[in-house]
């Protein structure tokens, strides 16, 4: 097992708690907040406005995780290659925050179209109106379930981060080192 990785994991926990962080208040705080402004052709504007000043943190914050992850996997590449589940953690893992990048970059997207079309006339930020403009009204309907798929997707990975400091236990390296795992 690698020695301490304390600069390596703070990268990598840090920037999955910003990613997670900042999608969850987005979805809940911003675009709640600009949903209620009093003129339908703000929320958008308000929205995207918001979305847009976020989006160089979260390029950080992605980057981070990302160093971090892969500095996380090659100082155990030992373990994850010995220890029983700690391989299949890893994989599934990867896995997951590939596709939450993907969801991510996929919803900034749909941001940028938005934005472009704003101010725009909406019931709220992810609820167009009649009079919204169609590329923008169909990048709301895209924003409406993205803004949650990436709360939900860097969340399972916040759990399998969890997981994977209770694979790093000395009893639960033996466990698995001796195929013992339950």
């Amino acid at each position: 097992m690698a020695g301490r990785q304390t600069v390596i994991r703070t990268l990598h926990d840090a920037g999955l708690a910003a990613w997670f962080g900042g999608s969850l208040f987005g979805a809940v705080g911003l675009n709640g907040a600009a949903a209620a402004a009093k003129d339908p052709s703000e929320r958008t504007r308000i929205s995207s406005a918001g979305w847009a000043k976020w989006a160089p943190v979260n390029a950080v914050a992605l980057a981070a995780h990302t160093v971090g992850g892969v500095g996380l996997i090659v100082g155990n590449s030992g373990r994850i290659v010995a220890q029983k589940g700690a391989g299949t953690n890893t994989v599934v893992k990867a896995v997951i925050t590939l596709a939450a990048m993907g969801v991510t970059g996929y919803s900034g997207l749909q941001g940028v179209k938005l934005g472009k079309n704003s101010p725009a006339a909406a019931e709220g930020t992810t609820e167009p109106s009649a009079q919204t403009p169609e590329e923008a009204a169909a990048a709301q309907r895209k924003l409406k379930y993205l803004q949650w798929a990436i709360p939900a997707l860097t969340g399972v990975l916040l759990v399998m981060t969890a997981q994977q400091g209770e694979q790093q236990k000395p009893s639960e390296i033996v466990k698995g080192l001796l195929g013992s795992h339950r």
